[in-house]
């Protein structure tokens, strides 16, 4: 994927067997644990492109997050503060070669970023 794509969407629940059954009834996507991100299911829709996880609902995450990757997560939470987002988290690691971000827009949407490369995505 490039610079500015879409490429997950975590979904917050609140019963994880009721979302897969959901989730997976309803729309036909595949969901399964993989391994290092247990508790954590991802799911795929049926066109092996559209995908993201089930998340545990948090009292700061109550709503869809869909994730841009970037190319550097550092560089586009710079230019976006300077354009008038919020940071919400800062950069985390995923894996060895992945990161993730949280950054709120002026309007103050959540706007989930990903830098890197895993073999869950």
């Amino acid at each position: 994927m490039a610079h500015g794509d879409i490429t997950h969407i975590d979904i917050p629940v609140g019963d994880m067997e009721r979302a897969k059954a959901f989730y997976s009834g309803l729309f036909g996507w595949e969901i399964a644990e993989i391994p290092g991100f247990e508790d954590y299911p991802m799911w795929q829709a049926p066109n092996k492109i559209s995908g993201g996880g089930l998340a545990p609902r948090s009292a700061d995450f109550t709503q869809p997050r869909s994730y841009v990757e970037v190319e550097s997560i550092d560089d586009t939470v710079a230019a976006a503060v300077e354009a008038g987002a919020t940071v919400l988290m800062e950069k985390q690691p995923i894996s060895e070669t992945s990161w993730w971000a949280v950054i709120s827009d002026p309007d103050g949407n959540s706007i989930g970023l990903y830098e890197g490369v895993t073999d869950a995505r």
